[in-house]
């Protein structure tokens, strides 16, 4: 096998959560490039069946779900209909996340209400996703992804609830990943800025000005923002045969900051 077919994904069945849109979207549109047949899972169907379409389009299956990832039922529901209709599960992305509200908080000005959103969408989801992934790979086992960020790393200002829970997702991947060697590999990408939806609702960077000036602000050695397409490549990789020797680390892909 040559170096270049080591990222190919050909036979693989793969999951993605949060898959409609954003970094989800680049995600499951890279790995069917890839060669996958991919399940993905979001809560707008809509925004599903229009990724679907471009799956088709490059001619591998796809399996859009209606799936809540905070959800345990639905997302055991969203591992059986993915065997059932594409045979198996080999790769499995935890992607949802984010801040639910679109409102960053200070630690100590948040409500546990508020908090406890932040954990079940960025934390809980991921260890049931990947508890719910690693029992319907088979015995050839495969590869569980967990979206990170790089809100993991140090103080932050402001986004003290999606950092902690960013952080903890960092060390259940990496407890996970002694779990459940040498069957499956477990890893996490971390992205940096990417102005997504989401992100710009949470920063008010809604104009080409704004996301101009926190830019700026922030500093990013490589002097841009990251792209969808950016994490998708580190997923393919880690997902990969290329990244066989690979488990329990974190990718940061983050320009350099």
């Amino acid at each position: 096998m040559g170096i270049l077919d080591q990222f190919r994904l050909d036979g693989e069945v793969a999951v993605v959560t949060g898959a409609g849109k954003g970094i989800g979207r680049a995600i499951t549109i890279g790995l069917a490039e890839a060669g996958a047949d991919v399940a993905l899972a979001s809560r707008t169907q809509s925004d599903l069946e229009a990724v679907a379409q471009e799956i088709r389009a490059l001619g591998r299956r796809a399996l859009p779900l209606k799936t809540d990832a905070t959800d345990l039922q639905a997302l055991e529901h969203l591992a059986a209909e993915t065997v059932k209709a594409l045979g198996k599960v080999t790769i499995w992305v935890n992607n949802a996340g984010g801040i639910p509200d679109g409102t960053p908080r200070y630690l100590t000005r948040t409500t546990e209400e508020n908090f406890d959103a932040q954990i079940d969408l960025n934390l809980k989801a991921v260890w049931m996703g990947a508890s719910v992934a690693a029992r319907a790979m088979t015995e050839a086992g495969g590869s569980i992804v967990n979206i990170s960020s790089r809100s993991a790393f140090g103080p932050q200002v402001k986004n003290g609830p999606y950092g902690a829970a960013k952080a903890a997702v960092n060390s259940l991947t990496t407890t996970l990943s002694y779990e459940l060697a040498p069957k499956v590999r477990v890893n996490a990408v971390a992205p940096g800025p990417v102005p997504t939806e989401n992100f710009d609702d949470c920063m008010g960077t809604d104009t080409d000005e704004k996301r101009a000036k926190l830019l700026d602000h922030i500093g990013i050695p490589m002097g841009r923002y990251g792209a969808p397409e950016d994490i998708a490549a580190a997923v393919i990789y880690m997902a990969s045969p290329a990244a066989s020797w690979v488990t329990g680390q974190c990718l940061y892909v983050t320009g350099g900051r």
